[in-house]
């Protein structure tokens, strides 16, 4: 088991980005993710930065982490521009630079900003495209693509990625697995849908995956040494909501995280109610972590 930090980029500053990410490194989280929007969904009118200027920022100021967002929308860049971008994030970061990908979900992004196309069927048909373009730029190929929403002539992406730069797409429509099975090496489920996730449910989404590895994204708050449970559950249903979030002790997660590994999950995506403080995450990494890690 490996934890990333889901670390949403609003409400907040540049400095306390790179602590944060710089706490995270020491703590023992594989990686740190944030999310792709213009307007953040339950900050309305609060500053939200970009995701891609977060990512190269970050990656300039750690060593170890992986990077991405969880998930770039689709439709906010053009694949040749989201294939160059993801290419020098990939340089830049010697290889660190992880493409979570998804056809978007939030709709006031499309009907605010004039973003489209707004059909989810659209969407999800243009990720189909843009994946394909985006493969076929980074081999380093001439490229001809025909489609309904992108058209290539003669186009060649230089430099080629340092290697595989992987691909994880979040989701569990019948669509969207096929593009998983097709496309991606990390499929991510959100615990929040727990009709999607438990029992027989989630068997039989997993038997649609083909051979990507398994992610959730999992709201957390944890209660730390000294901390009173109720004080951070009643902070967590505040800041997270009560849907999907589980609360408990280092010994109380650790069960739940090897539960969760039984099930062929193999990375969680943390998103800590307590906003990642830095205490909490050296305490989490000593606590989950480590122990974990040691197995």
């Amino acid at each position: 088991m490996e934890f990333v930090l889901f670390l949403p980029q609003f409400r907040t500053s540049f400095d306390k980005l790179v602590a944060t990410a710089q706490a995270a490194e020491q703590a023992g989280f594989v990686g740190i993710t944030g999310m792709d929007h213009i307007e953040a969904p339950g900050a309305i009118g609060q500053p939200t930065f970009e995701a891609t200027t977060v990512n190269t920022w970050i990656a300039a100021h750690t060593t170890r982490l992986k990077v991405g967002s969880l998930v770039t929308c689709d439709p906010f860049r053009h694949p040749a521009l989201l294939a160059h971008h993801a290419v020098s994030l990939d340089h830049a970061s010697n290889g660190r630079f992880e493409l979570g990908i998804g056809w978007g979900s939030w709709t006031p992004d499309f009907e605010k900003f004039g973003v489209g196309p707004e059909a989810p069927r659209d969407r999800v048909e243009r990720l189909r495209e843009t994946l394909e373009v985006l493969k076929a730029l980074w081999s380093g190929e001439s490229v001809d693509y025909e489609g309904r929403f992108h058209t290539l002539r003669g186009a060649v992406l230089a430099p080629k990625p340092l290697n595989r730069i992987p691909i994880l797409i979040g989701g569990s429509g019948p669509k969207t697995l096929a593009l998983v099975r097709e496309h991606a090496d990390w499929w991510n489920l959100d615990t929040r849908y727990k009709d999607k996730f438990e029992g027989q449910a989630f068997e039989d989404l997993r038997a649609q995956i083909g051979t990507a590895r398994i992610s959730v994204q999992q709201k957390l708050g944890y209660v730390g040494v000294g901390a009173v449970r109720q004080e951070v559950a009643d902070k967590a249903a505040k800041r997270l909501g009560r849907s999907g979030t589980k609360i408990g002790t280092a010994s109380e997660l650790r069960d739940y995280f090897d539960g969760l590994a039984a099930r062929g999950v193999e990375r969680v995506y943390a998103w800590f109610s307590d906003l990642a403080s830095p205490a909490t995450l050296k305490e989490f990494g000593d606590e989950i972590i480590g122990p974990m890690s040691a197995k």
